[in-house]
C-alpha cells in the first residue's frame, strides 16, 4: 500500500487530456432557450448535457435561475493570442447571440444543439468568424479526478501510515477493509497473471489503476455535487488509461516479447514476408484500442441509458398530456432503480475487467521462453 500514493500522482496528468480541446460535450446550460423551445423538451441537451462534460456543475434551479458551481475557464487564443482566466459563470449565463469580453476577446459556450464546435468554448473573432481557442479550462471531469485522487489518498494512507508504524499491531476494522479490497485485488487479479518476481513491479500501477476506475464510476453515480462527474464515461480519459497500460506493456517487454512480435518461432517462407511481424504490431496497437473502448462504451451506456428512462417522462407528457406523463414516471423511476443497481455491478465489473486485461497483457510481455 506505500505504493499508492507514489503511482496516484500518475492520474493527476489526466487532466491534461481532459481539459484538452477533444473532450466530451459539455453541459449545455447556454444559451438560454426562447420560449418556443422552452416548450418542447430537448432530449439531445438533456442527455449529452449530463453525460458530457460541463463548465460548471448544474445543481438545480431555483425559481427558473440555475444553481451552479462555477468552474475556472482558462484558455489562450490562437494566433498569438494571450492567455484568459474568467469564472464560467460569464459565459455559461449568456442569452443567444451574446458573448463575454475578457482583454479584447469575445467567447462565449456553444450549445450542444450546434453543428459547429457543441458544447465548448469558442472565440468570436473580429471579422465574425469562429475559432477554437487553446483551452485547458478546469472542467467537471477535471474535477472528477481530482476528488477520486484525494479521496484515494485519503482512503489509503491512514492504513498505510498505520502499517508502516507498527507492522506487528492487531490491526483494526478500518485496516481490515482496506486489507482486504488491497488483496482482493492483487491475489485475485495480479498475481494470477503476472510471473511472481515481476508483481512487486507492477502491482502499484495496476491497483491504482482499479481502484481509480472503480471509485470514479462509483462517484459518477452520485447524482449531485461534488460528484456526478462522468470521469470514466469520457473517451479521452479512457484514452490515457489505455495508453498508460500500452507504455507498461512494451516499455517493460522483455526480449522474448519483443523476438515474438519482430521474428517469430514461423516457417522461413512467413519471415521473408513480414506478415506476421505486421500482425502482431496491429495487435500490439488493438489491444490498448479494445481496453479504451470497453471502458468508454459501458460507462457511457450505462448513464444514457438512464438519462432516457428519465427523459420518457418529459417526452411522453408532452405528447399525451399530464396523465400519461404520471403513468410512464412511475414506469420510468422503477427502471431507473434497476438500472443504476445494475450500474453499481457495473462499476466493479468494468475497473475489473480493465484490470485483469491490463495484468494479462503485461504478464504476456514479460513471461520467458519454454524450454524442453
Amino acid at each position: 500500500m506505500k505504493y499508492v500514493l507514489k503511482h496516484s500522482i500518475l492520474f493527476l496528468f489526466l487532466t491534461l487530456l481532459t481539459l484538452t480541446p477533444w473532450q466530451g460535450y459539455a453541459q449545455d446550460s447556454i444559451p438560454a432557450p426562447t420560449e418556443q423551445e422552452a416548450e418542447a423538451f430537448d432530449a439531445k441537451s438533456f442527455i449529452f448535457g449530463h453525460t458530457g462534460d460541463s463548465y460548471c456543475f448544474h445543481i438545480t434551479e431555483i425559481k427558473g435561475e440555475p444553481v451552479c458551481v462555477w468552474l475556472p475557464v482558462i484558455a489562450k487564443c490562437k494566433d498569438g493570442g494571450s492567455w484568459h482566466c474568467f469564472s464560467s459563470k460569464h459565459v455559461c449565463e449568456l442569452k443567444e447571440g451574446e458573448t463575454y469580453e475578457h482583454k479584447g476577446a469575445y467567447f462565449y459556450v456553444s450549445p450542444i444543439s450546434a453543428d459547429q464546435y457543441p458544447g465548448k468554448l469558442v472565440e468570436v473573432k473580429g471579422d465574425g468568424s469562429l475559432s477554437r481557442p487553446f483551452d485547458i479550462s478546469f472542467t467537471k471531469n477535471a474535477f472528477g479526478i481530482f476528488l477520486v485522487c484525494a479521496f484515494m489518498l485519503a482512503f489509503f494512507l491512514p492504513a498505510a501510515k498505520k502499517y508502516k508504524k507498527d507492522p506487528m499491531a492487531k490491526p483494526t476494522k478500518y485496516q481490515g477493509l482496506v486489507e482486504w479490497l488491497t488483496y482482493t485485488v492483487l491475489d485475485g487479479i495480479i498475481r494470477p497473471n503476472i510471473p511472481e518476481k515481476k508483481v512487486k513491479k507492477f502491482a502499484p500501477y495496476l491497483l491504482t489503476v482499479f481502484f481509480f476506475i472503480f471509485f470514479a464510476n462509483l462517484f459518477g453515480l452520485i447524482p449531485f455535487f461534488p460528484f456526478s462527474a462522468n470521469v470514466t464515461g469520457n473517451l479521452s480519459i479512457t484514452i490515457v488509461l489505455a495508453l498508460m497500460t500500452f507504455f507498461f506493456v512494451n516499455a517493460f517487454g522483455n526480449k522474448h516479447y519483443w523476438k515474438e512480435i519482430f521474428w517469430p518461432d514461423v516457417p522461413v517462407f512467413l519471415k521473408a514476408f513480414p506478415l506476421m511481424p505486421i500482425i502482431e504490431l496491429i495487435s500490439a496497437i488493438i489491444k490498448p484500442f479494445a481496453l479504451m473502448v470497453r471502458l468508454f462504451a459501458n460507462i457511457l451506456a450505462g448513464h444514457i441509458v438512464i438519462m432516457v428512462l428519465m427523459g420518457l417522462i418529459f417526452i411522453i407528457g408532452g405528447m399525451y398530456g399530464v396523465g400519461m406523463g404520471g403513468v410512464t414516471s412511475v414506469i420510468s423511476i422503477f427502471m431507473t432503480i434497476f438500472m443504476f443497481a445494475l450500474e453499481l455491478l457495473v462499476a466493479y465489473i468494468q475497473a475489473y475487467v480493465f484490470t485483469i486485461l491490463s495484468s494479462l497483457f503485461i504478464g504476456l510481455a514479460q513471461q520467458e521462453p519454454e524450454h524442453e
